[in-house]
């Protein structure tokens, strides 16, 4: 549903663990995020599209190969595909079909298109790299650490900060790849926020702000997570519970993180 819209910024975010796509308009292109989850959702952002596409052309950005930010991604067989090298080269697409279809099959969830891992067109190999389209550039950091395959993306002149599964209000850092990329990437984040005026800052999950100190503040939290998981594991899932309305939802995730930072720290010490 219709989470945020102001200027040429909108933001859908889904029912489903908050998740969002996010819709930029500008002179020659619209360019898009992630779009996801349920068919109606789905619908509702093709429409959106349709309805103000006319004869330019469609850009998607994924952020990252996590299934959930690529199950729409059938129902825009025509855009223009943006991602990291990591993501083009995930050994695992079958697998993240396999994902979207072993979801559909359980909620017994019919769509009109097919799922599909997206075709990349243009490849984000390193930081720093650019794509002009128009009156607007598109500046990409590669992060990993949620996944191997992420990717920040700053919209400018606007000065947009789409950031993917990091920097969330309602989740704490999900480590699926590498808790060493993970805090190397949030200092990536914070040069970020050094350099740049974000004017508006969009998670995967959770909700855009445009207060620099609500974005300073995930940012420092995430530090502070990463920094504390295997020091002080139970005083930490103490304030993830004060601070996440749905951390019991998301507990066993801690745990994994903990599991999976505490055996890359074991084996540096080798």
């Amino acid at each position: 549903m219709l989470h945020f819209q102001n200027g040429n910024l909108t933001v859908f975010k889904s029912t489903l663990f908050q998740t969002t796509t996010v819709i930029i308009e500008t002179e020659q292109a619209i360019i898009m995020t992630d779009p996801n989850w349920l068919p109606e959702e789905v619908k509702e952002i093709r429409s959106y599209i349709d309805e103000r596409l006319g004869d330019r052309k469609l850009y998607i950005i994924y952020t990252h190969s996590d299934y959930d930010h690529l199950i729409g991604a059938g129902a825009f067989p025509d855009a223009f595909v943006i991602a990291s090298r990591a993501f083009h080269h995930n050994k695992r697409k079958d697998q993240i079909v396999d994902k979207m279809k072993a979801f559909d099959r359980s909620y017994y969830i019919e769509r009109d298109y097919e799922h599909c891992y997206p075709t990349v067109d243009r490849l984000i190999t390193t930081d720093n790299d650019l794509l002009k389209l128009g009156e607007v550039t598109l500046k990409f950091y590669l992060s990993p650490g949620h996944t191997e395959d992420g990717l920040f993306t700053i919209v400018e002149p606007y000065c947009f900060f789409l950031s993917g599964d990091y920097l969330s209000d309602v989740e704490f850092p999900f480590i699926y790849s590498s808790y060493k990329d993970y805090k190397r990437t949030v200092k990536k984040a914070q040069s970020i926020m050094d350099n740049y005026n974000i004017s508006y800052h969009v998670p995967g999950h959770g909700n855009v702000t445009d207060s620099k100190e609500e974005v300073m503040d995930r940012l420092n939290f995430s530090d502070h997570y990463l920094t504390s998981l295997t020091t002080d594991f139970e005083k930490l899932e103490d304030e993830c519970r004060t601070r996440y309305t749905f951390f019991e939802g998301m507990k066993e995730n801690h745990r994994k993180n903990f599991d999976l930072a505490a055996s890359e720290l074991k084996n540096k010490k080798r």
